[in-house]
C-alpha cells in the first residue's frame, strides 16, 4: 500500500456489500430501492456498501438521462447517498449517477464517494465507454455520456480503494494507474450477452493481477426498458476466489475485506512487488 495508505489501514477486516438492483426508469422508486438494500447490508455488518451502475435510473431511452442530471453538491441523488452514509454510519460508493459536463447534449457517469459521517470523499467520471453491436444488442455510450480523464482511488480505514466502472474493466491499464490499492470496486450494469461470455474471467482477472480483493455491484435481470444485464454481483480475494456471490435478482453479496490475506498473497507470490513495467 502508498505511505498514506499503510498509516491509515487497521488491519482488520473490514466487512463490505455489494448491492445488485434491477432498477427502473422511475428515480425516486430506485433510490427507495436503494435504501432498503443499504438498511439490510448496514444490518448486516457491512460497512462498506458499493451500488451498481445506473443504480438511480435506467431510462427508456438513452437520452432520459439528461433529465435527471445534477450538478456538484445539489440534487436528491446526492442527498440520497450523503443521508444514507450518515445515517449508517457507512461507506458508500455510489455505483453511478448522471452529472452535469460541459456539454449540454451529454452528461458524466459519475460514481461518488461518501464517508460515514455523510461527506464526499471522491468523485471518478467512467473514462471508458461502451460500444457494442451483435443481433439486438447496440450501445454507444458515447451519444449521451462524455468520458472522464483522470483515474481516482482513496483511502478507507483498511486501505487504498480503486475506483472503475464496468467497461472499464477491460483496461488493465486503468488499474495499474490507479496504484498500490487493498480493493478495487466495479460497479457495473454488464449486458447479459458480455457478462454471460466475460464478466467471472475479467473480475478474476483484474483480482488476481493487482493481489487485492474486487467486489462488483451490477445490475440484473429484465429491466422496464428491455434491456437484459447479466447480475452476478461478487467480491473476488487476491487468489482469484469468489467468496460472497449474488447470482440473480435484487439482494446483497458481503464478506469482509483481509488485509491479511492480502499479505499472505503478496508474501509467497511477489508478483505485484516484480512488476518492471509501470
Amino acid at each position: 500500500m502508498s505511505e498514506k495508505s499503510s498509516k491509515s489501514a487497521t488491519g482488520q477486516p473490514f466487512e463490505v456489500a455489494a448491492l445488485q438492483m434491477v432498477s427502473t426508469p422511475d428515480r425516486d422508486r430506485n433510490l427507495a430501492d436503494a435504501g432498503r438494500l443499504i438498511a439490510e447490508a448496514t444490518r448486516g455488518g457491512a460497512k462498506l456498501v458499493l451500488l451498481p451502475e445506473y443504480f438511480c435510473f435506467m431510462g427508456f431511452k438513452d437520452t432520459d438521462k439528461l433529465a435527471i442530471r445534477e450538478t456538484p453538491g445539489d440534487g436528491p441523488i446526492q442527498r440520497f447517498l450523503a443521508d444514507s452514509a450518515r445515517k449508517h454510519r457507512v461507506w458508500i460508493i455510489g455505483g453511478t449517477m448522471p452529472m452535469a459536463s460541459p456539454e449540454p447534449e451529454r452528461v458524466l457517469n459519475t460514481t461518488l464517494v461518501f464517508d460515514p459521517s455523510g461527506a464526499q470523499v471522491a468523485r471518478y467520471d467512467k473514462i471508458h465507454l461502451f460500444n457494442f453491436e451483435k443481433d439486438e444488442d447496440k450501445f454507444d455510450e458515447a451519444r449521451t455520456i462524455r468520458p472522464g480523464n483522470k483515474t481516482c482511488a482513496f483511502d478507507a480505514p483498511f486501505g487504498r480503494v480503486g475506483l472503475s466502472v464496468c467497461y472499464d474493466l477491460r483496461f488493465p491499464e486503468l488499474y495499474r494507474r490507479l496504484g498500490d490499492c487493498a480493493l478495487i470496486v466495479v460497479p457495473s450494469a454488464f449486458t447479459y450477452t458480455t457478462g454471460k461470455a466475460h464478466w467471472e474471467t475479467l473480475l478474476k482477472a483484474r483480482a488476481i493481477e493487482n493481489q487485492c480483493y474486487v467486489l462488483a455491484a451490477a445490475q440484473d435481470g429484465k429491466h422496464e426498458n428491455g434491456r437484459r444485464t447479466w447480475g452476478h454481483s461478487m467480491l473476488i480475494d487476491p487468489w482469484g476466489k469468489i467468496v460472497a456471490l449474488r447470482e440473480e435478482g435484487a439482494g446483497i453479496a458481503a464478506s469482509a475485506i483481509d488485509p491479511a490475506r492480502i499479505a499472505s498473497v503478496r508474501q509467497s507470490l511477489p508478483a505485484y512487488r516484480h512488476r518492471v513495467i509501470e
